[in-house]
């Protein structure tokens, strides 16, 4: 082997080393987010800002989410045949009998069949609306920060319009509580 030759393979193995790492260190930082609080920081590249939807509850009846302006709101992106987001939702039925009177309001959007919905969350007794979005409920969760389009994935938003927490796995009833009552 030449040395020009030695010197083009040591040239690409060390960019193909600077790719990998920057890629790998990008995973990393995407792995970080599933639990990310925001920051009024400048480095806070995600909107802090709670964005606006409406979308049709199980009746059809238009739901705006300035309805619910001034409470402490968890903004949960759902679908029946995910398994975490079935799970959790036996929780998010005690939180919202809890804590409701005190200001906080889960909001449940299902990115899913009507029908599917229906059959899963009334005899849950799901206490809370379920706005269905369909495949708008996709832009919908990427607009409050779910890059990836994952579900489950869970906003908490403050009593003046700020998001203050995304997760993108599973919750338990102890998490969304210690989340919650600091805001209420």
């Amino acid at each position: 082997m030449t040395k020009l030759n030695t010197a083009l393979l040591m040239i690409g193995m060390a960019g193909a080393g600077l790719f990998f790492g920057n890629l790998y260190n990008n995973w990393q930082k995407q792995q970080k987010l599933s639990q990310v609080t925001v920051s009024t920081s400048k480095q806070a590249p995600l909107a802090t800002v709670r964005p606006l939807f409406k979308l049709k509850d199980l009746e059809d009846k238009v739901r705006d989410v300035k309805e619910w302006d001034g409470k402490v709101l968890m903004v949960n992106f759902w679908a029946t045949w995910c398994p975490p987001c079935r799970k959790e939702i036996p929780a998010f039925i005690e939180l919202q009998e809890k804590y409701q009177d005190k200001g906080f309001q889960i909001i449940g959007v299902a990115l899913d069949e009507k029908q599917a919905v229906i059959d899963f969350t009334d005899p849950m007794g799901v206490n809370y609306p379920v706005l269905m979005a369909a495949d708008e409920g996709i832009k919908l969760s990427k607009a409050y920060g779910n890059r990836l389009g994952v579900l489950p994935y869970t906003v908490i938003v403050d009593r003046k319009g700020k998001i203050i927490h995304r997760q993108r796995t599973e919750l338990s009833y102890k998490q969304v509580e210690s989340m919650i009552k600091p805001l209420l």
